[in-house]
């Protein structure tokens, strides 16, 4: 993946990041780097690096704090989410707001994103080439943001990120690390699951706790 990351990267104009052991960043640099964020933006819009740029509306490429020491990540936009150009909208964004308002959060707080940045369509699952090509994206938002804690929603986006097979039920209750800065990374279920399947919502508060934690050891 890391040789299709710098090739994508080096197509696109745009400077290969490697993740670096976490420091100490001045936050107010980081969030006024706008030249960096809007070119990253940019790039994205305009991307046709796999098939799904010929059904979206337009790409979801993420909203919060650019400084956020939490960052969410999910799959994939839903039709709701391609319509409107922002991750996490409409019932499943609903609950996820409530979500994180139980622990203390609010939606500013954080920063959202998908590993994809288009709809895949009939909100099937990202297939691997879709995920390999948008990977690059979300590595430069995570090199931008520096976050201290990740969340991944959802079986994909945990599976994606771990790089594993295992099942979202063995994956949740403990905190695994990602990538070479070790960033502490806790899954929980998808709120579009919750939807479905709300008896899951209080395995899902448990795994914001642990959230809560790994971030005051990360203080």
């Amino acid at each position: 993946m890391s040789a299709d990351r710098d090739r994508y990267l080096a197509d696109m104009g745009l400077p290969i990041w490697v993740l670096r052991q976490r420091q100490a960043l001045d936050p107010t640099a980081v969030k006024n780097n706008k030249k960096t964020w809007s070119q990253l933006i940019a790039t994205v819009d305009q991307c046709t690096l796999c098939s799904l740029h010929r059904s979206r509306t337009q790409t979801v490429f993420g909203v919060g704090r650019r400084d956020a020491d939490l960052l969410i990540i999910g799959e994939a936009p839903g039709a709701e989410e391609d319509r409107k150009g922002e991750p996490f909208v409409g019932r499943a964004g609903q609950l996820l707001d409530a979500m994180l308002a139980s622990v203390g959060f609010i939606r500013n707080d954080v920063y959202i994103a998908n590993i994809l940045k288009c709809r895949p369509p009939n909100n099937r699952d990202p297939r691997n080439e879709e995920a390999t090509a948008c990977t690059p994206y979300l590595e430069q938002q995570l090199s931008l943001i520096q976050p201290k804690v990740i969340l991944a929603l959802g079986r994909i986006a945990a599976q994606w990120l771990l790089q594993c097979d295992t099942p979202i039920g063995r994956l949740r209750g403990s905190v695994n690390q990602f990538g070479v800065q070790e960033i502490p990374l806790i899954v929980s279920y998808h709120p579009a699951y919750l939807l479905r399947s709300p008896l899951a919502k209080a395995k899902s508060w448990e795994d914001l706790i642990l959230v809560k934690q790994a971030l005051r050891k990360e203080k």
